[in-house]
This record gives structure tokens, C-alpha cells and sequence, in this order.
């Protein structure tokens, strides 16, 4: 470089270098150098760079990414993309990107489809031979041998699409350690990403400080300090120290945290400081350059020249990154050097992969092969993604997320945008990961996704809940807020009476809206009457009284209503324990629900007036969910107190004047759940074979004595005519499969029927060449099956399994339990909407007009239109976190927040106006939905704030306080991710988040 280039700023070269490297979104990128203390340090964009490299010749500048965003689709151009894969390889090489085996598996998997293409195990094992990827690679062969037999069909850049959309939700990902201890001397380590400040012990985070919480970074000698914004409901103090190797460490981390809280969080390039007259103090350093926004904007935008770059299966055959040292996983010394990063450009140094960036030394690739919009392969383009679910599922119609009421369904629908993908391509992938964003689970794969069922019409696609659906509101929501107790055990409090109010509300569709139906109706034997209405009223009568004191204790708790005596009333133990022991009382009424369900499946099943009643009163609005869930609510219900009274007790410290009330009232309960447990699994097990039959034709006798239903859930079919999607039903002893009918009815038509004794499994992914492939091997029928993920398939595996033993156990083969209907014994409806095939889009919707039982949103609909499974484990949990409360909501490109009442049951969202409405606006399943903290990037700027998102479909909302923000989450996240069979015993325990 000549001394006139050394003398200007540091921003010339970085921008030579992407002038260079034709790379139009280089703001993500730096430039990193020893400095003359062998301190690796980034090059300062406004210094000039002879005053920061002194020995050009002997220093070795590196180009490697410095801003990692939180999606990857943000960043618009293919060349980018390429880069940051590149680094996430060297990340890899030098132990920086921990993961689990699995994951690490999958990634480098990724890696050798980009290099090599397709898989073929002899080139495989020579390539992985002569190539290491990672520290630990030969003890993983095997598994990235079969992970990459997932991967035929995918171009070089949809692998960069997939290695980042994996290595995104690591933990590490983007993480560069800086050694430090804490107060106490621990030795821990910190990092910054976009959120804010991270703080590590060895590799495992554990404490996060965001950038909205943070009030000021400063540094004094070798101290590094966070002084934080005041917080009523932290433990924390004010200002957070901890102590770094040197002042130059300290400086350096402080100046990479100052450069990140731009990026990220601010509109624009701050603007210099004014030059004080006489003398300043504290360092000037400050961001230079377009943040993250600016960025976005330019390119979205168009202002700039699009630069075609094409990647091609390189082929290559050594890798000489590693030549570099890999970092000591270990080491706890402050070796900053050995944070180097990748695509060093320097004498003798080649980039990962022994590929250079510039886009002009790689072979022309065909046209199937580039970027965003251009790629006409049968897959979908992973940088035409608007967004990073993972899923590439072939479907030419999108699913609209947010139901609206059943009634309104069966009217005719808008045609959906579509999703540009072609249907019927044999490589389409579907990418499972944990919704929560955190590290990929070990059930982590990839895997084609199996369902040929492309064109047909979901019935969860209707218009949105639209704007004028509550009132719009903003921060004076806020200023509101902050008068009401900070509290836990204040929200602990005020969640008993959200959830009391739609407990009531529960309770008279059954006291009130049933029995008005029953009443114009002389269908109803009396003994029925008198078994169901006398044994609710009661308890309505008692609820209402209950809800009426707790809001009265919440009222002064607030300081509403007498607040000079504020001080005496804030608790609730007391009003809990006189109410469980008024329960009590009660206790007979709650034996005789049980009796009630039963009675009730058998008057529908012996009169068709009844039937008829039942099916016409669950189309109404106010019958959100299934009319025999309602009749199970109260004993659910005292599974919410026991909740509700373990946090409380939880919370307290046993000095605290509520305590032994708590205390004396979770004994109540629990005795209370204990008599009734057994009645409880019973007659959800039979609530639930009486909820399939009526998604289920071609069944006569579902509901028998013993029967125990285990698992539902969408798998594909291996049959002469290829993978076709079916609907699964495994009980405990026997597995139904069955096609989606094309009945009015939108029922499930049974194909056909495995009894579980005698059966045999045996996975058999070689055998079909097909992934997550299974052979089921009945005493007179074998059937081949796949599921959508690994995770999916080890479910049904272990499910399964566990049905086989229980059947081995019994007293022998069952009889032939499931009689199909005769063929000519359809109804006219029924017959009617044979006719008419919902595959065909444009098809009139006149037979789903009339006023059958749509059955479009329920559990079976949804897990074939997301293509998962849910079992009664899944429903158990699900029964426990329920929810109710104000939430203020906002779709992905609306401006204001809607305040919405919101119930959360069934693994459904359901919105309504305010908490007095009788019926839900909509409704939102959740199966499928992955569950996440918003990214700064996102630019919503409030507190307590999480994200639902499935595809294109992405939602905002925001809680009061940070314990309903972690109950939302908790409750969410059930749903959003099944259970496994081994958390049945410890599922009242909180998700990792």
C-alpha cells in the first residue's frame, strides 16, 4: 500500500476491498489485525490506517463478517449469503461454533453438498478423508455420511441457505469470547450479538443483558461497566463490573459493543461529537457506516447495480484452514489473537475451502443455479425466502393462520397468494427446528418433505382478523401500566381472575347457551337434564361469587378502592383457601361430570334428534371448542388452582404473612386432585375417541371399553403410486390410517387398519431410499411409512413401540374391532360432496355452504395442513397451561397494536374484543408455529414483546409485565413444541427457553 493510501482513513480500504469482491452489503463485514500488542482488533473506519497498522509488510489484515443479524434472510444478495457461509465453515474448523454432535453432523453435511453435490458414500468418505470440517469429524462420519444422502437435488447455494439457517439458531453462532471475571473473581466470559450483552461461563450463556435494558457502557483501566436502566422487578444492581485482561481488552470489547448497539439498534450513522475547546475526556471513538436499517433500505430499494454470482459444486480436495491453530476450547487466558476469523487475505493465506471470494474466480455456474428470483429449479430458492421457517413445502396456496368463527368457513374464499414454488418436486425440504431459536435439538434433520398433496384447499385459510378488531393503542398503554404492584405474586393474583372469567364463561355455555338450546327442544331425555344442569348451576352460582372477591382483593391490592388500607390486602391465600374449602362442598356435583360425558355420548349415539341438536349447537359462535370439552372444564379447572397455589407458595418465603394460607390451600387442592385423578384420565381418554369419531368415516365402533388413544398425526404412505400423505391413528391396539374425505363433512375416510399384536417395526430408510422411512409389519398386512422430520419419525417409533408391548401384554389378538361402514350407506350430503374434490382449487364451494358440521380447524385438520403429529401426552400438557388475559397485538406490516382479550386452550389462540364478549373473533392453532424474542432489527422497541411465526405468517404481541410475559411463553411453548414421552413425568416443570 503506498503512503499516501496509508494516510487515508480505514473505511478506503474496507471499501476497496468490497469494491474488489463486487459486494454490495459489505457493512456487515470488517477488517481484523494484530495490533502492535498482538491484541486482534478491528480497523478503526474513521483513524487513519498508518496510525493503526505501523508495519504494513508484517501484519496480515483478515476480512471476515463482524455484524451477525438474526435471520440470515436479511441479507438480500447471494454473494453475502456465500460469505457468511464461509465463515460459519472456518467458525466450525476452529471450535468456535459449539454444538451438539447432531448438529454439527448436519451442518458439515451441508458443507460436502455444496463442495461435491450429491451424495455418493465412496466419494463421501475420500472427500471427509482428505477434508476436516471440524475438531471431532471422524467420530461423526457416519452421520454426516447419512445426513447428506438427505440432500440430493440441492444447488451449492441452497446448502449456504440451509447451513445458516441451522447455525443461526446456535448459541454460539456469531459469539466471540472475551475472557473476564466477575465481581466475585468467577471466571467467565462476555460476547455481544445483536441483542445486546452476553454473558458466558465456559460455553454455556448464562445471562443476557438487552440493548433496551442497557443504559450505559463504559470502561475505567481494566473494568469493564454496564450500568443498566432502573428495574423494580430485578435483583440486579445499577451497574454491573467486571474485570478484563488490560485496559487494551477492555477498550477493545467496549469499542465492539458500541459498534453493535449502532448496527443493530439505531436508525441511522450517529453523528460526530463536537471537539470540546480546552481538553476532553473519555474516548471519542464512535460508529461510522450504514447500520443494519440503512443497509436493508438500500438494497430493498434498489440503489445499487445487482451483481450476478453464480456458485458451482467446487470439488475440492484439501482444506488448509486448519493449518491455522484451532482455539483452546478451554482457555481461560486472554489470547484475543486466537480469535482471528476467516477469509484471510494476505500472502500464502487461502480463504475455507481453498475457494476464493471473488466471485470472478469461481466457475460459471448455469443458470438453475443463482440467486434470489432466478432460480427456476423444481426446489425453491432459499434466498427468494421472505423468511427463514425452514420449510420449503411445495403448496400453491398459503395458509392464512387466523380462523375466524366455524360458521363463517364454509363461505367461498379469496384465492391465496401463491408461494411461487412448483409442486410435485421430489427434493423439496422441510427444515425441523426447535421454536425455540435456541440450539438446534439432536433431533434436528432434514428431510424431503413427503406430502404429494399439494393443491388441496386448507381449511384454515380464511381473511384475517382485521384492524377494527379492537381499539388501536400505544405507549399510553404504558404510562397506565406502571401504577398497578410490581408483584409477582400480585400477577400470580390476577392471573386467577383472567382465567376465572373465561372459566365462567366456560361454564355458561353449558348452565346458560345449552340449556336455552335444550329448552326450545324436546330432545333431551329428562334424565340427561337432571344428570348435566343440576350439577353445573352450583358451581356457576360459587364461581361467580369467587371471581367477585378476587377482583375485590385485586382492587385494593392496586390501591383502587380504600388504599389506606392497602398495605393489609396485598395477598391472596386467604381468599384461595376459603374458596378450595367452599369447593369442597362442592365435590359431589364434580364426581358427577364424568357420569354426565358418558350419558351424553350415549344419548347421541341412540337418538338422531339429539345428535342433530348437539351438531347444530356446536356450530355456534359461542361453542368455540367441542360441546363434551365443556362438560370436563371444572375438573381441569382445579388442575389450574394447584398451578396456581404451587407458584404462589414457589414465590413466598415461608416468613410471609400469606404463606401458610397458600400453604394450607395447595393441600386442600392437591387432596382435591388426588380423588379425582383417575376420573380425570378416564374421561379425557374418552372425550377424546368420542372427538375422533366425528372426524372419522368408515368406523363404527371406535369407543369400546380399554381402548386408549395414543397418537395423531400426518405421515406419507410408501404405495405403487409413490409417497402419498395420510392421516395416522394409533391406539393401543390398533393403527388406522386413513385419506382426507371429500365429504361436506370434511371428515377423514379410514383406508385401512393394523392390529398392534403380533406386529413387528423396523426402520428402512436403505431399503425405500426413502428418509425417515419405516417398515410396519402386521400378521397379515406390511405397510411402508415416512414422517416429515427424524423427530417426527422417532415419535411415532417410541409411540408405537410402546403401543406393541401393551398389546404383547394383553390377553391376546383382539377381535376385528373396526367394522368400515358399507359403501352405499352415505347420506345425501355425503354423497353429494363426493362430487366435488376440495384438490381442485377453482371447484364450486356450494356443498360446504350448507349447514353439515364443517369441521375444518380441529386437531386432526390442523396436524394434516402442518404435517405433525400430537399425542395424549401432548393433550395432557396442553390441559394444564391454559391462559387468559389482555394482550396487545400487531401483524407483521401494521403500524399500532390492537388490545385483544386473549384465550389461550387446545393449543389455540383465541381473540375476542374484551373479556365480555361471548364468542371469539378468531382464532389462531398454534402446531407448526415456532415461538421467539423479536430481534432489534425488528424495530418494535418495546417491553415484553414475543413473535409467532409459520411461513410468511408472523404476529406480535406484548404482555403487562414480565411474569405474564413468561407465562405467555411458557404456555405458548407447550404448544408450539410437543412433548416427548419422557417429559410426561416432569411436564409441570418450565421449557428451557
Amino acid at each position: 500500500m503506498s503512503s499516501q493510501g496509508q494516510r487515508a482513513p480505514g473505511k478506503v480500504l474496507l471499501d476497496a476491498v468490497c469494491s474488489h469482491l463486487n459486494l454490495v452489503e459489505g457493512d456487515y463485514f470488517g477488517l481484523e489485525f494484530p495490533d502492535h500488542k498482538k491484541i486482534t482488533v478491528w480497523l478503526d473506519l474513521l483513524k487513519p490506517i498508518v496510525k493503526q497498522i505501523r508495519r504494513p509488510k508484517h501484519v496480515v489484515v483478515k476480512f471476515v463478517v463482524k455484524f451477525f443479524p438474526p435471520d440470515h434472510t436479511q441479507l438480500q444478495e447471494e454473494l453475502t449469503r456465500y460469505l457468511f457461509a464461509l465463515q460459519v465453515k472456518q467458525d466450525l474448523a476452529q471450535g468456535r461454533l459449539t454444538c451438539s454432535d447432531t448438529s454439527a453432523a448436519l451442518l458439515v453435511s451441508h458443507i460436502v453438498q455444496s463442495e461435491i453435490g450429491d451424495f455418493d458414500e465412496a466419494s463421501d468418505r475420500e472427500h471427509l478423508a482428505k477434508n476436516k470440517y471440524i475438531p471431532q469429524q471422524d467420530a461423526l462420519e457416519d452421520k454426516i455420511v447419512e445426513f447428506h444422502h438427505n440432500h440430493i437435488g440441492q444447488t451449492p447455494a441452497e446448502s449456504d441457505f440451509q447451513l445458516l439457517e441451522i447455525a443461526r439458531r446456535l448459541e454460539m453462532y456469531g459469539v466471540r469470547l472475551h475472557p473476564a471475571k466477575d465481581r466475585e473473581g468467577t471466571k467467565i466470559n462476555l460476547a455481544v450479538a445483536n441483542t445486546g450483552i452476553l454473558v458466558f461461563q465456559g460455553f454455556t450463556k448464562i445471562n443476557a443483558f438487552n440493548w433496551a435494558k442497557v443504559r450505559k457502557l463504559s470502561f475505567k483501566r481494566k473494568r469493564f461497566l454496564i450500568k443498566l436502566r432502573p428495574d423494580v422487578n430485578s435483583s440486579y444492581q445499577d451497574t454491573l463490573e467486571f474485570l478484563m485482561a488490560s485496559r487494551d481488552f477492555c477498550k477493545s470489547f467496549w469499542k465492539i459493543c458500541v459498534e453493535h448497539h449502532a448496527f443493530f439498534r439505531l436508525f441511522e450513522e450517529p453523528k460526530p461529537k463536537p471537539k470540546p475547546v480546552l481538553f476532553s475526556r473519555g474516548s471519542s471513538f464512535r460508529f461510522s457506516g450504514r447500520t443494519q436499517k440503512q443497509v436493508l433500505d438500500y438494497v430493498k430499494e434498489g440503489g445499487h447495480k445487482k451483481v450476478q454470482f453464480e456458485r458451482k459444486h467446487s470439488k475440492i480436495h484439501s482444506i488448509r484452514s486448519l493449518a491455522m491453530q484451532p482455539a483452546e476450547p478451554n482457555s481461560e487466558v486472554p489470547k484475543q489473537a486466537q480469535q482471528s476469523a476467516s477469509l484471510t487475505f494476505g500472502e500464502g493465506a487461502a480463504s475455507p475451502g481453498g475457494q476464493s471470494c471473488q466471485p470472478g474466480r469461481d466457475p460459471p455456474a448455469s443458470a438453475d443455479e443463482r440467486g434470489p428470483q432466478r432460480n427456476p429449479t423444481p426446489q425453491r430458492s432459499p434466498a427468494g425466502s421472505t423468511k427463514a421457517d425452514g420449510a420449503g413445502r411445495a403448496e400453491t396456496e398459503e395458509e392464512e393462520e387466523v380462523v375466524k368463527d366455524r360458521t363463517q368457513q364454509s363461505r367461498p374464499r379469496p384465492p391465496q397468494p401463491s408461494t411461487g414454488s412448483l409442486t410435485g418436486s421430489p427434493h423439496l425440504s422441510e427444515l425441523s427446528i426447535n421454536s425455540q431459536g435456541g440450539a438446534a435439538p439432536t433431533s434436528t434433520v432434514l428431510s424431503p418433505n413427503l406430502s404429494p398433496d399439494t393443491k388441496q384447499a386448507s381449511p384454515l385459510v380464511s381473511p384475517l382478523l382485521n384492524d377494527q378488531a379492537g381499539p388501536r393503542t400505544d405507549d399510553e398503554d404504558d404510562g397506565r401500566r406502571k401504577r398497578f404492584p410490581t408483584d409477582k405474586a400480585y400477577f400470580i393474583a390476577k392471573e386467577v381472575s383472567t382465567t376465572e372469567r373465561t372459566y365462567l364463561k366456560d361454564l355458561e355455555v353449558i348452565t346458560s347457551w345449552f340449556q336455552s338450546t335444550v329448552s326450545k327442544e324436546d330432545s333431551m331425555p329428562e334424565t340427561l337434564k337432571s344428570l348435566i344442569f343440576p350439577n353445573f348451576e352450583p358451581l356457576h352460582k360459587f364461581h361467580t361469587n369467587f371471581l367477585k372477591e378476587i377482583e375485590q382483593r385485586l382492587a385494593l391490592w392496586e390501591g383502587r378502592s380504600n388504599a389506606h388500607i392497602r398495605g393489609d390486602y396485598q395477598r391472596v391465600g386467604d381468599v384461595m383457601l376459603k374458596n378450595i374449602q367452599g369447593m369442597k362442598q362442592l365435590a359431589v356435583h364434580l364426581w358427577k361430570h364424568g357420569e354426565a360425558l358418558e350419558a351424553l355420548e350415549t344419548g347421541i349415539r341412540g337418538s338422531r334428534r339429539l345428535e342433530s341438536l348437539c351438531r347444530d349447537f356446536e356450530l355456534q359462535k359461542v361453542c368455540y371448542l367441542s360441546l363434551n370439552t365443556f362438560l370436563l372444564r371444572p375438573l381441569h379447572r382445579l388442575m389450574h388452582y394447584k398451578q396456581v397455589l404451587e407458584r404462589l407458595c414457589k414465590h413466598h418465603p415461608p416468613s410471609h404473612a400469606d404463606f401458610r394460607d397458600c400453604r394450607a390451600a395447595l393441600a386442600e387442592i392437591t387432596e382435591m386432585v388426588a380423588q379425582l385423578h383417575g376420573t380425570m384420565i378416564k374421561m379425557e381418554n374418552f372425550q377424546k375417541l368420542h372427538e375422533l369419531k366425528k372426524d372419522l368415516i368408515g368406523v363404527d365402533n371406535l369407543v369400546i371399553p380399554g381402548r386408549e388413544f395414543i397418537r395423531l398425526g400426518s405421515l406419507s404412505k410408501l404405495s405403487g403410486k409413490g409417497l402419498q400423505q395420510r392421516m395416522f391413528f394409533l391406539f393401543n391396539d390398533v393403527l388406522l390410517y386413513t385419506s382426507r374425505g371429500l365429504t361436506a363433512s370434511n371428515q377423514f375416510k379410514v383406508h385401512g387398519q393394523l392390529p398392534l399384536y403380533g406386529m413387528t417395526m423396523e426402520e428402512s430408510e436403505d431399503e425405500w431410499g426413502v428418509p425417515h422411512c419405516l417398515t410396519l409389519r402386521g400378521q397379515r398386512q406390511s405397510i411402508v411409512v415416512a414422517a416429515s422430520s427424524r423427530s417426527e419419525m422417532e415419535k411415532w417409533v417410541e409411540d408405537i413401540q410402546m403401543a406393541i408391548d401393551l398389546a404383547e401384554k394383553s390377553s391376546g389378538p383382539a377381535p376385528e374391532f373396526l367394522a368400515s361402514s358399507p359403501p352405499d350407506s352415505k347420506s345425501p350430503e355425503e354423497a353429494a360432496g363426493d362430487q366435488e374434490s376440495e384438490d381442485d382449487l377453482s371447484a364450486s364451494r356450494t356443498s360446504l355452504e350448507r349447514q353439515a358440521p364443517h369441521r375444518g380447524n380441529t386437531m386432526v385438520h390442523v396436524c394434516w395442513h402442518r404435517n405433525t403429529s400430537v399425542s395424549m401426552v401432548d393433550f395432557s400438557v396442553a390441559v394444564e397451561n391454559q391462559l387468559s388475559g389482555n394482550l396487545l397485538r400487531k401483524f407483521k406490516n401494521s403500524n399500532g397494536w390492537q388490545k385483544l382479550w386473549v384465550v389461550f386452550t387446545n393449543f389455540c389462540l383465541f381473540f375476542y374484543k374484551s373479556h365480555q364478549d361471548s364468542h371469539p373473533l378468531a382464532s389462531l392453532p398454534l402446531l407448526g408455529y415456532s415461538l421467539t424474542i423479536p430481534s432489534e432489527s425488528e424495530d418494535l422497541h418495546k417491553d415484553y414483546v414475543f413473535k409467532l411465526h409459520f411461513k410468511s405468517h408472523v404476529y406480535y404481541f406484548r404482555a403487562e409485565s414480565e411474569y405474564t410475559f413468561e407465562r405467555w411463553m411458557e404456555v405458548i411453548r407447550s404448544a408450539t413444541s410437543s412433548a416427548s414421552r419422557a417429559h410426561v413425568l416432569s411436564h409441570k416443570e418450565s421449557h428451557v427457553y
